[in-house]
């Protein structure tokens, strides 16, 4: 069972500031740096099918904080957002294949794998579109209607994606 952590917890500056800062640098959420360390520090180590779990678990979390943040217009938040659940949604699957992806090269490899692997080039295509929402987070260049078209390809992707983690 995987539970809500980080709205929850207080951090000292320091160590919130440099979560963030290996967060980006690597591509791994805060969230599954928190769980590795709790992991690690409690010799309780994580099974596959538990970080599947927890890959999961974030993906649903990053669509829905995106979708509230299109509710409110704030349409940089959830850029990212949506790029955090298709990233998570890719993490699952590697997960599940025995894979752990690190960073934002070996997502980008493994969803060139899945593509050939499975024959689905639209796959590369909505990817594409979390990524320009990825560079709408750093760059604020997209207006609303693509913002709103690349979110509803993330979500075609993250559905996608779900049906062949069922297979």
């Amino acid at each position: 069972m995987v539970v809500s952590l980080l709205s929850s917890t207080i951090l000292p500056k320091k160590i919130e500031k440099r979560l963030k800062e290996v967060s980006e640098n690597t591509g791994v959420s805060e969230e599954e740096l928190i769980v590795e360390a709790l992991s690690k520090m409690f010799k309780e180590p994580l099974d596959p099918e538990a970080k599947v779990e927890l890959h999961l678990k974030l993906c649903e979390k990053y669509l829905s904080e995106a979708e509230d943040y299109m509710s409110k217009k704030d349409y940089i938040q959830a850029s990212e957002k949506a790029w955090g659940a298709a990233a998570q949604i890719i993490k699952a699957l590697a997960t599940r294949e025995g894979r752990d992806l690190r960073s934002h090269k070996e997502l980008h490899e493994y969803l060139a794998y899945t593509v050939k692997k499975v024959g689905d080039i639209e796959l590369r295509r909505i990817w594409s579109a979390a990524g320009e929402l990825h560079r709408n987070f750093y760059e604020a260049l997209l207006p609303p209607e693509l913002v709103n078209g690349y979110f509803e390809d993330v979500k075609e992707f993250v559905n996608k994606l779900r049906k062949l983690l069922q297979r």
